[in-house]
């Protein structure tokens, strides 16, 4: 920083002279005050930082909780993936005579994904236990992916005499349809639910452990059912 110095005036048309002297402040001084500004800013940030993030925490493992799943507000638990066969069958002919008759079957790999929400859920849907320090999560239930069908990867059957192009497009629309019908019928399996619901109570385990323990609950446990399940003894 450059050193203050007096600026001299003009007074009519005689010479320049010197300004009166005045009072300034030593260089140290005007040094020193951009950096107490800076300190001053941090200072602020961090205490805005420890507000925000570990006060509002501290003593409330449930804020703790729903600031990490607003933070998330979607979460993949769960993928199945599997063969799906459809069958369709195509007839043509001249006046109600069936003369070309066609048949198509075709084994198509299907993907479901099954996620949770957790931007949605509301204070309601947790309850701290702070006797045996358990966090308890009632989970709203999955949403379930439109199945995604791997036609490239798809194997096809097809008999008949004499396949038309038209019959083979009808016969593999029909048989898309069908497959993606049944793939979501598939994802809902009980089977197949059960797995992608303990997948979700895993995850959100693993989820709320890290930030249960920033709040200071070490040793905390949490707890994890759907709407509808009954809590567990």
């Amino acid at each position: 920083m450059d050193r203050p110095v007096s600026t001299p005036t003009r007074s009519g048309d005689g010479p320049v002279v010197p300004a009166p002297a005045t009072h300034q402040p030593s260089l140290a001084r005007i040094q020193a005050v951009p950096w107490l500004i800076v300190v001053a800013l941090i200072a602020a940030v961090a205490w805005l930082s420890w507000r925000a993030f570990f006060y509002n925490a501290e003593g409330d493992p449930v804020g703790s909780a729903m600031l990490a799943f607003e933070k998330q507000n979607s979460l993949n638990v769960f993928s199945s993936r599997f063969e799906i066969v459809a069958e369709s069958q195509n007839a043509q002919g001249v006046f109600g005579i069936d003369l070309l008759r066609s048949r198509q079957a075709t084994i198509i790999p299907a993907t479901v994904t099954y996620r949770l929400d957790l931007g949605n859920m509301d204070r309601d849907a947790f309850a701290w236990d702070a006797a045996s320090e358990t966090l308890n999560v009632v989970l709203p239930p999955l949403r379930i992916s439109r199945p995604n069908l791997d036609e490239a990867q798809a194997r096809v059957f097809t008999e008949g005499t004499w396949v038309t192009a038209g019959a083979q497009r009808n016969l593999s629309r029909n048989n898309s349809m069908q497959a993606e019908r049944k793939a979501a019928t598939f994802a809902k399996n009980p089977q197949v639910l059960g797995l992608a619901r303990n997948a979700a109570k895993d995850a959100i385990r693993q989820n709320l452990a890290i930030p249960l323990q920033v709040a200071g609950y070490q040793n905390a446990k949490v707890s994890v059912r759907f709407e509808g399940e009954q809590p567990a003894d």
